[in-house]
């Protein structure tokens, strides 16, 4: 059985990993309780009772660790991956992986001295239960040679965050923070091993008070198979009862797929809501019961050494989109 931990509590998605990963039937044996968010650890720690808290060196020095789970800081996820792919263990890291180019190219290096697996997961992928439906039904030659997507990913800012969050080192910029779910959607939906920033856009439309805090990104993508739009923001009204409208529209040659996976606004009740349009008519499939296949393929290429959950290079190249996407953007803020 494989035996993980988690060192870096400072997202939500920390949870995500440790459900995901005991479901798939590996064993959760330790945390580090280390964090810049208290109410977030002592609520993991109530869902966990039975997990030990263990410093972080313990953890990286115990050999009998196959996998380091990490929800960590985002300029701190690569420091954290490294150390313990270099201790010998695959590395699951939340989004971004990375928050700069050389993070990047030691987090190459790494893995090319050790062998060792640097994961992210992409949730908005691949704890998304109609995602996971949408790339079933792409493969099965449901909408034709997908030719564009249209991602969105809308956020509710809330009214507590940690100082970490407005400094932009720490958070690496939106389009790296938040639009790597969207480009790996991008490339994993149109089949792209790689692809190139058109163009690309950040502004500060709302928040004055923080003035390295972006609130608003957009970017054009393109392939040698198709064209890709992002747009990500922290403009979640209030009013709506989730955290954000997350939806993606995936055209094809033959039909299209729209995700609303969070909320399908004003009509059915729940999540994880597919719409399908295609030659034979208009069909709705309700994805509740879709099995998330990621925790499992990880498991399986972490006693296998394969890449079935995802490539390593799929993974470099988000990372390098997004950085990209970010360094070369227009900065469109009105002046506050």
């Amino acid at each position: 059985m494989l035996r993980f931990a988690a060192i870096g509590i400072d997202h939500g998605h920390i949870f995500d990993h440790v459900k995901g990963l005991t479901r798939a039937g590996a064993e959760f044996v330790g945390y580090c309780p280390k964090t810049s968010i208290p109410g977030l650890v002592e609520n993991f720690a109530s869902t966990y009772p039975d997990a030990p808290q263990i410093d972080r060196e313990t953890l990286l020095a115990d050999q009998s660790i196959d996998i380091i789970c990490t929800a960590a800081i985002p300029r701190d996820r690569a420091g954290i991956a490294i150390a313990a792919m270099r201790a010998g263990k695959d590395v699951m890291s939340d989004k971004p992986g990375v928050t700069t180019f050389d993070q990047l190219d030691d987090i190459k290096k790494t893995v090319a001295d050790t062998g060792k697996i640097f994961s992210i997961c992409f949730s908005e992928r691949h704890c998304v239960r109609s995602a996971v439906k949408a790339g079933k039904l792409i493969a099965e030659g449901a909408i034709g040679q997908v030719i564009q997507t249209i991602g969105t990913g809308p956020h509710r800012l809330g009214q507590s965050r940690p100082d970490w969050f407005w400094k932009h080192d720490a958070f690496g910029g939106i389009i790296v923070d938040i639009a790597s779910h969207q480009i790996d959607q991008f490339l994993f939906y149109t089949g792209s091993t790689t692809g190139e920033v058109v163009t690309s856009q950040i502004g500060n439309f709302a928040n004055p008070q923080a003035p390295e805090f972006e609130d608003f990104g957009d970017c054009l993508l393109r392939s040698d198979k198709a064209t890709g739009y992002v747009r990500v923001d922290w403009f979640t009204p209030d009013g709506l009862p989730t955290w954000g409208d997350g939806r993606l529209t995936i055209m094809g040659t033959k039909g299209y797929i729209e995700l609303r996976k969070y909320i399908d606004i004003a009509g059915r009740e729940g999540k994880d809501h597919l719409f399908l349009v295609n030659d034979k008519g208009v069909e709705y499939i309700d994805c509740a019961n879709e099995e998330l296949d990621y925790f499992r393929q990880f498991s399986a290429d972490v006693r296998d050494r394969t890449e079935t959950a995802m490539t390593q290079d799929h993974v470099y190249e988000v990372c390098r989109l997004s950085l990209e996407a970010q360094t070369r953007a227009t900065d469109i803020s009105p002046k506050l």
